[in-house]
């Protein structure tokens, strides 16, 4: 296939994901969400718009342009090691291998095992000449190179397996906020989605927030009243319940709206219904305080993207083709295979 080929088929996927009825998305949906109940329909919905936003086809060449992949390869078989943390959230790999004229060997994630083979069977239903590319596998030995994702401790379990090869292995990341103390409600509220899409199990999702007072802490609280809904999920809540006991019994000093606990902390991680929080002094206080963790941070979020390399409040789950996560460029690690 040309690469045109490929984009054209990519872009058709893209289609099909827009023109589903209701009845076929709620079929799907439910499929998902019987493999993982993390997966609700309306956190389906949100991931595969924003796979059938980015397979617009001017996006796909306006992405892969700078690579001049039109000549024909030598294709290399990747096996990928898929996270399973948000469904579909291991496409955008697949996307990479299959779109540079490689060939996919897919470990799924058992977290996330259908809507990924849901994907590849409308790909290949468009395009027939994919089937010979992508075989899903248990056991991913003797490919050419290895795309992982996973833990940090599942890390160094690929680097023992995988190091020897071409590689990209990528660790826990995050994603924070920063705050001045003069947002709107309105755009606390668009915080939200950054904290709670996907019940904050992305990467993209905001798991901390920089503060110059406490008056921002009381601020979104208030702001992100309507996302009580969350509690309504039984996982979220019991996670809720759980950490909300462990502060009170362990007399932890921390803030509560009823289905958000606030605690300070330096750590970056916070658990699901947690959100840490730090003061910062003044702007160069904040910018070495972030600067000694640029590793485990995938974005970070601001009013009106006012922090240098942020993004405004809303667009963490809204990544571009060329958001590669880790910060570590897909297409080219594949063209340089070659």
């Amino acid at each position: 296939m040309t690469l045109e080929e490929r984009i054209q088929a990519f872009s058709l996927l893209g289609k099909v994901i827009k023109e589903l009825t209701e009845e076929e998305f709620e079929s799907l949906a439910l499929k998902i969400e019987n493999n993982n109940n993390w997966f609700t329909q309306d956190q389906t919905r949100a991931a595969f718009l924003a796979i059938a936003d980015f397979l617009e086809k001017d996006k796909l060449k306006e992405w892969l342009a700078p690579y001049h992949l039109e000549n024909p390869i030598k294709p290399k078989t990747i096996g990928i090691m898929m996270a399973g943390n948000i469904p579909a959230v291991g496409f955008h790999d697949l996307l990479s291998v299959l779109i540079s004229g490689n060939r996919a060997a897919i470990k799924l994630s058992s977290g996330d095992a259908v809507s990924i083979r849901w994907l590849v069977e409308k790909l290949i239903a468009i395009e027939p000449r994919f089937e010979g590319s992508v075989t899903f596998e248990e056991m991913l030995k003797g490919k050419d190179a290895y795309i992982a994702t996973g833990s940090d401790n599942s890390a160094r379990y690929f680097d023992y397996y995988f190091g020897k090869y071409d590689h990209i292995i990528r660790k826990n990341r995050t994603s924070i906020a920063v705050l001045r103390g003069d947002e709107s409600q309105e755009e606390l509220r668009e915080l939200g989605k950054d904290i709670f899409q996907y019940f904050g199990l992305g990467c993209r999702n905001v798991s901390k927030i920089y503060i110059k007072e406490e008056k921002s802490l009381l601020d979104l609280l208030e702001s992100i009243s309507g996302f009580h809904f969350l509690t309504s999920h039984h996982k979220y809540l019991n996670n809720y319940d759980y950490n909300k006991s462990i502060y009170l019994v362990n007399k932890d000093a921390h803030l509560d709206n009823g289905f958000l606990l606030l605690k300070e902390s330096q750590e970056l991680v916070s658990p699901i219904a947690v959100l840490y929080y730090e003061y910062y002094k003044d702007l160069p206080d904040l910018e070495s305080k972030i600067g000694g963790i640029q590793d485990k941070i995938q974005c970070v979020v601001s009013k009106d993207a006012w922090f240098p390399k942020s993004l405004k409040f809303g667009e963490a789950q809204c990544p571009k083709l060329d958001d590669y996560a880790d910060g570590v460029d897909t297409i080219a690690f594949l063209h340089q295979l070659k």
